[in-house]
């Protein structure tokens, strides 16, 4: 009993997480060196947002024939960027991370297109810049590295180039000022305001449950990206992924929020985000730990003596004796099946039995020549019902149709010794006796053969 209840508790437990998905969506990528004391990141934050007005109404006389785009890029000169470098440290500070942006740059990307049912705005920020102070110690065999920054959060409004990019409805205030007006204070605001930089899940998902590469091969092809040099060949390449969907992240799908509001038309207002997502790619092998409530990575410049290597190496020697093994396996089972196979078939002549078979000519003469052609058939009938036509069955099924000509005369009636002979009548032929049997056994319907002249072509002729 009590088995049963763990595996049952095991399989909710499966069913929960295989469930479970993102609040939010942000998608980030972060290039870590443990020798420098900077490395670079880039997060993307993306939304849509769709504005329904199926029966026409005020929003469709706003927003029906709009269609605009607004977009710019600003850096550390911009007081809005500098702001929001500021609000994004404090949110590191507070989630108890030393790690610090800077360099930032941000980017953004708004636009609306206005139909006859309905609106979409889309909404799209990138934020490139530095991450310094994350390495806690480091000597020459090992470094820690402070990873508890992946939350890059901005709770608060943020002006850039003196356009709100953070909060959905300060760019459709300055926009669409007779569509906000008409959504400003209903249950639309809980989504016109939900800020738009929110990493929060990124954070929450424990690095333990992410996706877990290295490279112990070198990284020539990848030392671009990380502004070194050749001369780092033979250093590993840690890698860790998120966002796929997983018994251990749980099962990351789109996520949705939606209101359906009732003013002077029913209108509905959704917003559809995909699921968060980041690489996170750290120089040295790294295993991930915890000091002080963050997570942080243990990174060496190799990985230990006897690790097992990944895809990106030469695989365990156990993988590949499996592998070899199961194909062996599979192997014996396909030729023990083959054979049985074998053995289950019929032996032996298949079909009709030639004995029952016989032999018939179907050539004529012509003068004094005649070919030796001939066909079989059966000795009897007997089987004949088993295997007769479903087709011919039909056709006798069905009545035979009148015929319009004039009816045949009846062929004349030969004696028993003629037939025995296998002379057919044959008058209009106007055919001679050949009681000799020089050429055929062809007669007229007058000749008079004895039944020992054509006895040897009797069962030819029958």
């Amino acid at each position: 009993m009590s088995r049963f209840l763990v595996l049952t508790i095991l399989l909710a437990g499966l069913i929960v997480a295989g469930t479970s998905s993102a609040a939010w969506a942000a998608q980030m990528n972060a290039n870590i060196n443990p020798n420098e004391d900077s490395s670079t990141f880039k997060v993307t934050y993306q939304r849509t947002m769709s504005i329904s007005y199926p029966n026409g109404g005020a929003l469709f006389d706003a927003l029906s024939d709009s269609e605009w785009r607004v977009q710019g890029t600003a850096d550390g000169s911009d007081p809005g960027v500098q702001d929001l470098t500021q609000k994004l440290n404090s949110k590191l500070l507070a989630d108890q991370s030393h790690a610090q942006v800077q360099n930032l740059n941000a980017t953004y990307d708004f636009s609306l297109v206005g139909r006859t049912d309905s609106a979409s705005v889309d909404y799209k920020v990138v934020l490139e810049g530095e991450l310094a102070n994350y390495v806690i110690t480091r000597d020459s065999q090992k470094a820690l590295l402070d990873l508890g920054w992946r939350g890059m959060t901005v709770s608060d409004g943020v002006t850039v180039d003196g356009v709100e990019i953070n909060i959905p409805a300060g760019i459709l205030r300055v926009q669409e000022p007779d569509a906000f007006a008409i959504l400003d204070g209903t249950e639309a605001d809980k989504i016109l305001n939900r800020p738009l930089i929110e990493a929060d899940f990124i954070r929450d998902q424990p690095l333990e449950n992410w996706h877990f590469l290295f490279d112990p091969t070198g990284i020539n092809v990848d030392a671009a990206q990380f502004k070194l040099s050749d001369t780092i060949s033979g250093f590993v390449v840690s890698s860790w992924t998120m966002g796929e969907s997983s018994i251990r992240e749980g099962r990351l799908v789109e996520v949705r929020e939606g209101v359906e509001l009732v003013l002077d038309q029913p209108y509905s207002i959704e917003t559809i985000q995909s699921p968060d997502s980041a690489n996170l790619f750290i120089i040295g092998f790294g295993t991930i730990n915890e000091l002080d409530g963050i997570e942080i990575a243990s990174v060496t410049p190799t990985a230990p003596e006897g690790y097992g290597e990944t895809n990106t190496g030469d695989f365990p020697i156990f993988i590949v004796y499996g592998m070899a093994g199961l194909a062996a396996v599979a192997g014996i089972a396909f030729f023990f099946v083959s054979s049985r196979s074998l053995k289950n078939e019929a032996k032996g002549q298949q079909g009709i039995d030639p004995s029952r078979l016989v032999g018939y000519q179907t050539s004529s003469s012509s003068g004094g020549y005649q070919t030796n052609r001939g066909e079989a058939q059966l000795r009897d009938d007997s089987g004949y019902q088993k295997t007769r036509s479903v087709y011919e069955q039909q056709q006798q099924s069905q009545p035979e149709p009148q015929q319009q000509s004039q009816p045949q005369q009846a062929p004349p009636q030969i004696a028993q010794d003629d037939a025995a002979c296998g002379c057919a009548a044959s008058a209009d032929m106007g055919s001679e006796c050949d009681c000799a049997m020089q050429g055929s056994c062809l007669c007229d319907g007058t000749c008079r053969c004895g039944s020992d002249v054509c006895k040897e072509h009797v069962s030819t002729m029958q």
